[in-house]
């Protein structure tokens, strides 16, 4: 799946057909960066090849969270954060970018929203599809990333994601997406599985029933 026109076209096409659901809820209002970009030098992941030269693949932008923050340290995450007063989910989106990955882009590098996601943390989380087409370098910034990861989108058309886990007592299952040998947790996880759903194979999913495992409570 190569990060071209033809994918940025299917992408907008399934968005302009979604009907996005808002959550209705007084939590902190977040928005994070579904960054298509290319697969670039490769993923850096164990079970998954790093290329030695670009790859033109379509890959979304992921990051690990730095160690020095006091939310969710190490964790998986899409770049992102608190929608400051004023802001759009679009505009915190498009800084979040540039703050932590050093990815600036214009507003017009916006192609639509999955679903509002409420976490289990104390935020509402707005995710916002973004084209960044074809980019050479991503800067992590220390303070907030660890590491920069270029997932392919292919990984998650993996036949195995996703994974389901059971909660005790029953209710709807914590969701996880599978990433060469290692898995992203819900909410990035949710967000994930709903991209490839509606933006890829152009599904009316909803993902906002899904648990959260206890370490992204807090």
């Amino acid at each position: 799946m190569l990060c071209d026109p033809t994918l940025r076209d299917t992408i907008v096409r399934h968005l302009a057909a979604f009907p996005v659901h808002a959550a209705d809820s007084a939590a902190r209002a977040a928005a994070v960066a579904v960054t298509v970009t290319d697969a670039g030098l490769g993923s850096q992941l164990s079970g998954m090849p790093s290329h030695a030269s670009w790859h033109p693949g379509a890959a979304l932008v992921l990051t690990r969270r730095s160690l020095k923050l006091r939310n969710h340290p190490g964790q998986w995450a899409l770049p992102g954060g608190r929608i400051d007063a004023g802001e759009t989910p679009e505009q915190t989106a498009l800084r979040e970018l540039r703050e932590e990955v050093g990815l600036a882009l214009d507003e017009s590098a916006v192609v639509g929203r999955l679903d509002d996601f409420v976490t289990r943390s104390g935020f509402v989380m707005t995710p916002v599809v973004v084209w960044a087409g074809p980019q050479t370098l991503l800067e992590p910034n220390p303070e907030e990333v660890a590491s920069i990861h270029r997932i392919p989108v292919t990984e998650f058309m993996r036949t195995d994601a996703p994974l389901l886990d059971p909660v005790e007592g029953g209710g709807a299952p914590v969701l996880r997406m599978p990433v060469g040998d290692d898995w992203i947790a819900a909410p990035t996880a949710a967000i994930l599985y709903q991209f490839r759903e509606v933006c890829l194979r152009g599904l009316d999913t909803r993902v906002a029933h899904y648990e959260q495992p206890a370490f992204a409570w807090r």
